[in-house]
């Protein structure tokens, strides 16, 4: 609904500007992403008409969904993972053609049982190259754009350009990171209200097992992803002198070689468990230190679960979160429906 007593499309057209497109891979045209007659008929049920449903400021009308096609409108996803997949995925079948995708990471065979935009022969290639180039290939005119780079390589010129953001993202360091980088953008008046055309939206997905949770942050409207960092439960954190004398787990094995040794054997060094080499060095000690007190367990993706406190995936939780993203994305884009007014909680268990 209304953020502040601003139309949410006023927000969302105001951000979105018109930019230099970077080469595109497999682009689409808007020809042949309007397809055959027909193909738009539940999108068009939505903007093509009124009622008492809709959200302020909703105008009714085939230009609704044309702007979503409009090169000028572009929707950038954080994040080509499980998560990631899905967005991409809705967002091009509902009706949003040109989309921007970010991701550092390369596909790992265990990506496999719920990335689905990945097959066996995609291992070690970069996920938002293969993502883009699925979608692209799938959703007939679509304009996916991969980033294969850490968000922080990117000047925040390149994010300004975005109409919104969308996040799929496992880290609570890069949720503030684009969050900083959102709210910089924000302007105010001498009085402290912000300037609507300055506001870019962000719509944040994450899923942790059967938990999901959606929400939308309107930065200077809504509170900030650093506003509701408490909501999100604290990491698990082991005693010292338990990985240092009595190991008792695999668990503790890897914090040990995390926390103590990196530091006894690479001072001065900063650890990064995105650095293959930093990986396989912690795991190695974990490993051996395990052997020395007969405790089983250690592997290398173990290894990477306890140093990233990675939850194992849930095919399903990924799906429903991403549904909930791109709907509330449709609706600041258009306004067809009131937006959420807090946060949607999913629990499928």
């Amino acid at each position: 609904g209304r953020a502040g007593g601003t139309d949410r499309r006023t927000i969302v057209r105001a951000s979105g500007r018109p930019a230099a497109m970077e080469p595109e891979t497999s682009a689409g045209s808007a020809e042949a992403y309007e397809g055959p007659p027909g193909r738009w008929a539940d999108l068009e049920r939505l903007t093509a008409r009124g009622g008492n449903l809709v959200g302020p400021g909703f105008e009714p009308g085939p230009e609704v969904r044309q702007l979503l096609a409009c090169d000028e409108f572009r929707v950038l996803v954080v994040g080509a993972g499980g998560l990631g997949c899905e967005l991409l995925k809705d967002l091009a079948l509902t009706g949003f053609r040109n989309v921007h995708v970010i991701d550092m990471d390369t596909i790992d065979v265990s990506n496999l049982n719920r990335q689905f935009l990945f097959r066996p022969a995609d291992v070690g290639k970069p996920k938002a190259e293969v993502a883009a180039r699925a979608v692209n290939e799938r959703v007939s005119g679509a304009n996916v754009v991969p980033h294969f780079c850490r968000i922080e390589e990117k000047p925040n010129e390149f994010y300004r350009d975005f109409a919104m953001i969308v996040l799929g993202l496992d880290s609570l360091e890069a949720r503030a990171y684009m969050n900083a980088v959102a709210c910089g953008f924000a302007e105010y008046d001498a009085e402290g209200n912000v300037d609507p055309s300055t506001i870019k939206p962000i719509v944040d997905g994450g899923t942790e097992g059967f938990k999901g949770h959606s929400r939308v942050l309107l930065p200077g409207m809504t509170p900030c992803f650093h506003c509701t960092l408490w909501l999100f439960p604290p990491q698990t954190k082991f005693p010292l002198c338990t990985l240092a004398e009595t190991p008792r787990s695999a668990a503790h094995c890897v914090e040990y070689a995390k926390l103590i040794l990196w530091g006894q054997e690479r001072p001065g060094e900063a650890f990064d468990a995105d650095e293959p080499e930093h990986m396989t060095w912690v795991y190695e000690r974990a490993k051996k230190r395990a052997e020395t007190f007969g405790i089983p367990g250690v592997t290398y993706s173990h290894a990477q679960g306890v140093v990233k406190n990675i939850i194992p995936a849930i095919a399903s939780t990924n799906a429903v979160v991403a549904a909930s993203c791109t709907l509330e994305a449709l609706k600041i884009a258009t306004c067809c429906s009131k937006g959420m007014n807090n946060y949607m909680m999913h629990m499928g268990t």
